[in-house]
């Protein structure tokens, strides 16, 4: 299999949806994850209520913008923690580093090829505040970049610190190019919908990794019997939280359709007029 076919049926199983709780998961971090697309979904719904229904709503200050940070902290700190679990478990079937480091690669190559996708629908809904640097490619670049950091503990708690105070001491430099958005090196960034810099938001990815690897995994194995005593399994965390899992487990398929699920839904309801 060459690595474009591999890539492309990587691609594919990205987006394939899973109806069947997988047991060699953490479901606490499952369960986790679908809090958080339950917020975001929420928030998004808030959201349009507000930019294309016309509702007086005030999503950038106040409860609606600490509903969104908290969102996204949650969502992001969680990808750092999952790389520790796939770290461990890659450890274990052993292997050389570059060989590990290429299964990251094409992961977060996936991911950004989605962030993509949506940079391109969102610059023909609106060319002005189409996502340039959005969520997703912060995600696939993280993954793509955090490989050597995986290994630390403390050092990624420092340096995520470090990130998220120069996030704030950067617009105080006057620093003005929009190409350098990316990296959150600008005091004047594009408008867009979606926006999610390398800094400080991979300080979060760091902490996230710091936190996997302090009460997830040791020594490089992931918590196996940890997992089975706090739950693990198809029937880990209970019945009430069976569709949480499977929302954390089909994250991505959610992140991509739900927002023309809700516009559709929105249309049909008559809150949004075409």
């Amino acid at each position: 299999m060459t690595l474009f076919t591999t890539y492309l049926s990587t691609l594919r199983a990205s987006v394939h949806p899973t109806f069947v709780l997988a047991p060699d998961r953490l479901w606490q971090i499952d369960a986790l994850r679908g809090i958080a697309i339950v917020m975001m979904v929420v928030y998004h719904l808030v959201w349009d209520l507000r930019g294309l229904a016309g509702y007086d709503i005030n999503v950038y200050t106040g409860f609606w913008h600490i509903w969104q940070q908290i969102t996204a902290n949650l969502f992001i700190g969680i990808v750092g923690v999952s790389l520790t679990l796939s770290y461990g478990r890659a450890k274990q079937k052993g292997g050389n580093h570059a060989a590990r480091w290429g299964k990251y690669a094409l992961r977060g190559m996936v991911i950004l090829t989605w962030g993509v996708v949506v940079g391109l629908v969102t610059y023909a809904f609106d060319p002005s505040h189409y996502v340039r640097f959005g969520i997703l490619h912060l995600i696939g670049v993280s993954i793509i970049v955090a490989y050597p950091f995986l290994r630390f503990r403390w050092f990624n708690l420092i340096l995520g610190i470090l990130l998220l105070l120069l996030g704030q001491i950067i617009p105080l430099f006057g620093i003005d190019n929009p190409w350098l958005g990316w990296l959150g090196l600008t005091a004047s960034p594009r408008p867009a919908f979606d926006y999610f810099p390398l800094i400080p938001w991979f300080g979060v990815v760091l902490i996230g990794i710091f936190a996997g690897n302090m009460f997830f995994a040791t020594d490089g194995k992931v918590a196996s019997r940890r997992s089975q005593v706090a739950g693990q399994g198809a029937g880990g965390g209970g019945r009430g939280v069976v569709w949480l899992r499977l929302m954390g487990q089909n994250s991505l398929l959610i992140y991509l359709i739900h927002q023309p699920l809700l516009i559709t839904a929105l249309v049909l309801l008559g809150q949004i007029r075409l």
